[in-house]
């Protein structure tokens, strides 16, 4: 990653739709004309989860990065957790920054959101499911979570510990809550129903989005590519954030054949390049500014905290190779 990278610009602001509000973070160089991207994660989790992900991206594009209602601290609106009342947010993004063309990247249950905006705006070209969710021969509560403790096996610590901060703000009671709508969406019958060119990526060893839901969902899409990263699990879109992002340039690109596997040495976020004690106390405590920020219902502190930690990761992997 080359030195001379443009400084990083962060904004953290709210949109609004009715009584539900969705926090964005976006980021950007100052210094690109490509596409946006907006980056939508799964149940109980939030925009954290794409930390790493969003400095890659925003070298090429706008990246938002969005905290749904009821999670990341955000306030729950009191609306049933549907699939599609979180379409209705995003789609309120897009309208809000007037996005006319975004790629929409979806993790776990976020791929079922994005697979809904898509139904909905058959004029949006490109998007990325990353471990999408869920398999409907497994679709039970029970069998999901021995699926996703067999993935969090093979997490690093780093992950679970941004897992578990971002369920402790999202709540038990909400979790539950929206977790019926997620076992009960069947993906595989709405993902025809959008236009776009669609890149479905999973780990090797993520269990909650198996082999078989990935054949099944090329074959039902209008037009998609299926991609896996060795070494990965469910959260390949934060540990294996190099990876994802550079199959996500290349499929805007054309570049990708229509199946393979990237090796993992490829794929994984390498050790910070710009980085000391100093650095790495540093992006500790603003994410734990964050989050008891968030937990306090202080949106401005959150903001601050947002930015703060963002541009420090911006400064120590210097994105731009």
């Amino acid at each position: 990653m080359p030195d001379d990278s443009p400084p990083v610009d962060v904004q953290v602001d709210t949109c609004r739709r009715g009584a539900a509000q969705t926090r964005v973070t976006r980021m950007s160089t100052g210094s690109h004309g490509g596409r946006s991207f907006v980056l939508i994660a799964g149940i109980g989790v939030a925009a954290t989860y794409f930390e790493f992900l969003a400095p890659l991206l925003a070298e090429h594009g706008e990246v938002y990065a969005l905290d749904l209602p009821g999670f990341g601290g955000v306030p729950a609106s009191g609306e049933q957790p549907t699939p599609a009342f979180f379409a209705d947010q995003v789609e309120a993004v897009l309208d809000h920054y007037g996005l006319v063309d975004p790629v929409l990247v979806g993790h776990s249950m976020g791929t079922q959101v994005v697979t809904e905006v898509l139904a909905r705006r058959p004029a949006l070209s490109h998007a990325v499911l990353v471990s999408p969710v869920v398999d409907e021969g497994e679709a039970d509560a029970l069998t999901q979570a021995v699926r996703f403790a067999q993935s969090t096996a093979r997490e690093s610590l780093h992950v679970a510990l941004t897992a578990f901060s971002a369920y402790l703000l999202c709540g038990v009671l909400y979790f539950l809550e929206a977790l019926p709508y997620m076992l009960r969406y069947r993906i595989s019958d709405r993902i025809g129903l959008g236009r776009a060119r669609l890149l479905l990526i999973r780990g090797e060893f993520d269990r909650p989005s198996p082999r078989r839901l990935h054949s099944r969902l090329v074959t039902r899409a209008h037009e998609a590519r299926r991609w896996e990263i060795l070494g990965g699990a469910h959260c390949v879109v934060n540990s294996h954030a190099v990876g994802v992002a550079r199959l996500i340039l290349r499929h805007l690109d054309d570049e990708l054949p229509p199946k393979g596997r990237m090796p993992a040495a490829e794929a994984a976020v390498p050790p910070a390049r710009h980085a000391d004690a100093r650095m790495v106390l540093s992006a500790m405590a603003s994410r734990v500014a964050e989050w008891f920020s968030a937990a306090r219902k202080d949106e401005n502190g959150v903001e601050r905290a947002k930015a703060r930690h963002a541009r420090l990761l911006w400064d120590a992997y210097s994105p731009g190779s």
